[in-house]
């Protein structure tokens, strides 16, 4: 009896937390944890809505047929002299069990039907934007005509100070990004996400987003907010070990500043085409070069070349070996292993400014000067 009293108490916990994270909820979303965000979009609010009167039937449902079974154990217990009814089955209860039931159904399935409908409306977009996830960051690229030449990688920007604990941690934790995707404000914008290794997922909860991330398919997602601001999001499939250090970060401004920053991205794209044609002195590679390791080689091989995740660069065979070995490294990655190729992720001068810094930092000394065409050839041959 004991036993049985206990099965009944947890079986009865269930409702009474739903219960009281109900209170939660309704003292406000500021101070819940338990409920989810209706975020800054229609249907991110028609989601929140739906979940709501489907929470609410649940936990109605679920009072009602406690309350039954726990005032049946209360008013027929034994010491009262119940005695335990003899039928078998009726008739009527089956067919009151069958059919309310259904209704209820019926009645979840027509909203929630008319909501999934308008969340793979990605017809009429203003724009698209193909998100590709990478091992591990994001690239963004604009098609639509005033986007032309417009693309780039947005890589965790938080310190490793902060990752390795040897400084406080800032207010957003793994949530920073070198470089945010810009939306414009009030604009229908249809996702095209893909994935370039492993399945990634590209979920920013406040814009009602989250579409999987498949290496050799292409899944639609759309949104559209009259609200600006800055909005995050994480990567949400497991996708290797550095899963908790792609962060994203979408802000949305208005159409006159997005056109602003448009324009200036595209004079970036027209600056690094100049550049590339360029010849460029052993300082100006060097500073260069050391701003891109830091942001992109940084976390595997360390800050001081020393190894880590990835092998070492003070010292290295690679990096003090033949320059066409190093650049195909650079360039093609090494397959089977964490190097991943950058010949797609960094530009020709970028590229060029990396190599020249690892063969020159860290002790190595080479005296090797790495110029954009000297990429361009190695990639063309």
């Amino acid at each position: 009896m004991c036993f049985e009293a206990k099965r009944l108490f947890r079986l009865a916990l269930g409702p009474v937390l739903m219960l009281l994270s109900a209170a939660t909820m309704a003292a406000g979303g500021e101070v819940s944890s338990f409920n989810m965000s209706p975020g800054v979009t229609a249907v991110g609010k028609e989601i929140y809505s739906l979940h709501m009167i489907i929470f609410w039937i649940c936990t109605i449902i679920g009072v009602g047929v406690f309350g039954v079974m726990f005032y049946s154990i209360y008013a027929h217990r034994k010491s009262k002299g119940a005695v335990a009814a003899t039928f078998h089955e009726s008739t009527k209860v089956e067919i009151a069990w069958t059919i309310i039931p259904f209704f209820i159904l019926i009645g979840m399935a027509f909203p929630a039907t008319t909501t999934l409908l308008k969340i793979y409306d990605n017809d009429e977009a203003d724009m698209d934007v193909v998100v590709t996830g990478f091992q591990w960051k994001w690239k963004y690229e604009y098609l639509n005509e005033e986007g032309e030449n417009v693309s780039f990688f947005s890589n965790l920007r938080t310190a490793q100070d902060e990752i390795y604990n040897t400084t406080e941690k800032g207010e957003h934790y793994l949530l920073e990004v070198d470089e945010p995707l810009v939306l414009p404000v009030d604009t229908k914008v249809r996702f095209l996400v893909t994935g370039n290794d492993v399945i990634h997922s590209w979920w920013v909860p406040e814009l009602a987003v989250k579409k999987d991330a498949v290496p050799g398919f292409i899944n639609e997602a759309w949104t559209r907010t009259t609200v600006e601001g800055i909005y995050r999001g994480q990567c949400a499939e497991l996708c290797g070990k550095e899963h908790g250090f792609m962060p994203i970060v979408v802000n949305v401004v208005s159409k006159e500043e997005y056109a602003q920053w448009l324009a200036e991205k595209q004079g970036e794209a027209a600056q690094i085409k100049d550049l590339m044609a360029q010849t460029f002195s052993m300082d100006e590679l060097m500073e260069r070069g050391k701003a891109t390791y830091e942001r992109s080689c940084l976390a595997c091989h360390g800050a001081s070349g020393e190894g880590g995740v990835g092998t070492a660069i003070a010292g290295s065979a690679v990096a003090t070996g033949e320059l066409a070995g190093h650049l195909n490294i650079g360039i093609n990655g090494v397959p089977g292993t964490a190097m991943q190729a950058f010949g797609s992720q960094l530009n020709d001068v970028d590229m060029a400014a990396v190599i020249t810094y690892q063969r020159n930092a860290f002790g190595n000394n080479m005296g090797d000067m790495v110029q954009p065409i000297d990429v361009f050839n190695h990639k063309k041959g």
